[in-house]
């Protein structure tokens, strides 16, 4: 399901790039849009990871908020929660897993920047307490994560530009992990610090 769920989001990825050039042509800079634009200085959002929850026990949600400061950057606090029991870096390929699993939850603060017409970059550090778990659903401990999202995207938009989707890569990386368990560490021994992924965000602006 896992190997399903992380192709279907990189064929979506790529083919909505392709069929999204059209419409950026058709994108105009008038003053009415820009004027618009700035109107709608709020948006809430997810990501379609969500579906990751279908037939799995990741208990994988996401809430973004953010908050257009001028035409060009916006501010992103964002509410994440999920479950792994696998090393992050070899998530869906491990070879071993922990003796238990991991319940972290962060909260996250983002700086967006639009480069060109729609296309963006994002970095995003996200601050997680992680709760240990053995075999028998028993807390054993807990710890911290310091979690980056270095993201490249493009933001397509729909509906007066009310509703959009963010297809993008995103470089992720945590350098930070304190008091694993040693039954754990020995699982996370190795294991890269840094994942590549595609990402499919969804939003909505107010």
């Amino acid at each position: 399901m896992k190997k399903c769920i992380s192709i279907t989001l990189m064929i979506t990825v790529f083919t909505t790039l392709v069929f999204s050039q059209n419409s950026a042509q058709t994108d105009t800079l008038s003053g009415q849009t820009k004027k618009q634009d700035l109107n709608l200085k709020h948006f809430v959002g997810s990501t379609l990871f969500l579906f990751g929850n279908i037939g799995d026990s990741v208990n994988f949600f996401q809430l973004n908020y953010g908050y257009q400061l001028t035409q060009k950057d916006i501010i992103i606090a964002e509410a994440i929660t999920w479950t792994y029991y696998e090393p992050l870096g070899t998530y869906g390929s491990s070879d071993k897993f922990y003796p238990g699993k991991v319940r972290a939850y962060g909260l996250g603060l983002g700086y967006q920047r639009f480069l060109w017409k729609k296309l963006y970059s994002t970095i995003e550090p996200t601050f997680f307490l992680q709760q240990f778990y053995d075999t028998d659903d028993k807390k054993i401990q807990s710890g911290f994560q310091l979690y980056f999202q270095f993201i490249v995207g493009y933001r397509i938009e729909f509906f007066k530009k009310r509703i959009f989707i963010e297809p993008a890569i995103a470089l992720k990386y945590w350098p930070v992990n304190t008091n694993f368990p040693a039954s754990f560490a020995a699982i996370e021994k190795g294991a890269p610090k840094y994942k590549f992924e595609p990402s499919l965000n969804f939003g909505f602006r107010f």
